[in-house]
């Protein structure tokens, strides 16, 4: 591993990374033949701060090489993640804006409108920030409120002279994003009401760990927070943690409320939070050299399966061309000798190869119409809604390969 240190994005400590993943590509960044000579790569290295408790990547690449007019995610293709923000969307309204007159709700990166649909649906202003032109389209295509840009205090400044100022900010997976994590809580601080509430989900740092999730880490995910970091990181700015929720989604999860300092009391779970993260060591360096252990013990016996099936002639397909699958494919080394083809029902990533491994990526269809001996699913944070789909393929006689938390051939 190179020597990689730099500055904590967010107490500006020295910090040096535990382990690196190797040279890593744009973990959206599907592409075509022609485009290969041309791929963008750069070292994933995570690194912890035992100042602030941050965890976090040594190097990101520039947000307009992840965030652009061709981005691949579009929120709303999971009917579970539709109903998981629309319950969200509900208790927003229900708990924080009920009795509340005229309020606004800003999202920051509100992708294709998945959440803020509900709010425009019952009338209640609102705006999303959405750096990628082509989901930020489409929530503009469904009347939703929508910018195109990067949120930082600027920004907040500019909301705030043009609509008032938010009662709520809320924000799903997207808050691991941004790299200038103090501007955007300097931003969030002058664009909330004294009594306004910020309330943000995002992968959780102890899911990750206990896991062994590590396919949690690319580049997108500058950090993975834990409710001790964010409560360190916002402090600063005059925004106190008040609540805090675990969620299933993305392989787990949490939900931060914040509010501005004394505005409202905190609840017992803040407390017992930390204090679990105390017991399971996330402050601790030595958790995360034992977690780079696991992560080099999951990878062996990753690939001891995949090598074994291939010398059998076994055919094995990858299921769901995830952002996370770029770093378990690059990390561990499998090729399209391995996985035949990754299956996915994303139109704009069908017909293009996966990042850095270049396997090819094909509809869904070719999954069904021809099932392998075993699926790798790469889409494993949504395995209960796959596996409930996907009874024919096991009835066929085959075998899904996961490896979160463990790596096994089930049926």
């Amino acid at each position: 591993m190179s020597n990689l240190s730099g500055r904590c994005r967010v107490c500006n400590a020295q910090i040096s990374a535990f382990m690196s993943f190797g040279r890593m590509p744009i973990a959206n960044g599907f592409l075509n033949e022609r485009e290969i000579s041309n791929e963008y790569f750069f070292e994933l290295a995570p690194a912890f701060c035992s100042q602030c408790g941050m965890f976090q990547l040594i190097e990101q690449p520039q947000p307009d090489k992840m965030f652009h007019g061709h981005y691949a995610f579009y929120s709303s293709t999971s009917r579970y993640m539709q109903l998981h923000f629309e319950n969200f969307a509900n208790k927003v309204i229900t708990d924080i804006l009920a009795g509340r007159r005229n309020p606004f709700v800003v999202e920051l990166g509100s992708n294709d409108g998945i959440m803020l649909r509900h709010f425009h649906e019952r009338g209640i202003r609102h705006l999303g920030v959405e750096p990628s032109v082509n989901v930020a389209d489409v929530a503009r295509s469904r009347g939703i409120r929508t910018i195109s840009s990067f949120f930082n205090r600027k920004l907040a400044e500019e909301i705030v002279a043009e609509h008032g100022r938010a009662d709520v900010m809320l924000a799903a997976n997207v808050m691991c994003h941004m790299p200038d994590l103090p501007g955007v809580a300097a931003g969030a601080r002058r664009l909330l009401k004294p009594d306004g509430i910020m309330i943000f989900e995002e992968p959780y740092l102890g899911d990750m760990i206990a896991k062994t999730s590590y396919d949690q880490i690319y580049d997108e995910h500058v950090y993975i927070f834990s409710a001790t970091s964010i409560a360190r990181a916002f402090a600063p700015h005059q925004l106190e943690l008040v609540d805090v929720a675990p969620q299933i989604t993305h392989g787990g999860s949490m939900r931060y409320t914040l509010a501005p300092k004394g505005s409202r009391p905190a609840t017992v779970r803040v407390a017992e939070q930390f204090s679990r993260e105390r017991v399971q060591g996330l402050d601790d360096a030595k958790t995360y050299l034992h977690f780079k252990q696991n992560c080099e013990r999951s990878r062996a016996h990753l690939m001891q399966t995949l090598n074994e099936l291939s010398e059998q002639g076994k055919r094995v397909v990858g299921y769901g061309a995830t952002s996370k699958s770029t770093t378990v494919t690059n990390y561990c080394g499998i090729t399209p000798q391995h996985v035949e083809f990754i299956s996915d029902t994303t139109p704009i990533k069908q017909g293009k190869l996966s990042p850095g491994a270049h396997i090819p990526v094909r509809p869904y269809q070719e999954f069904t119409r021809a099932y392998p001996d075993y699926a790798l699913l790469f889409a494993w944070n949504h395995a209960a809604e796959i596996r409930e789909k996907e009874q024919a393929f096991v009835a066929f006689g085959g075998r899904w390969i996961v490896y979160v938390p463990d790596v096994e051939v089930i049926s």
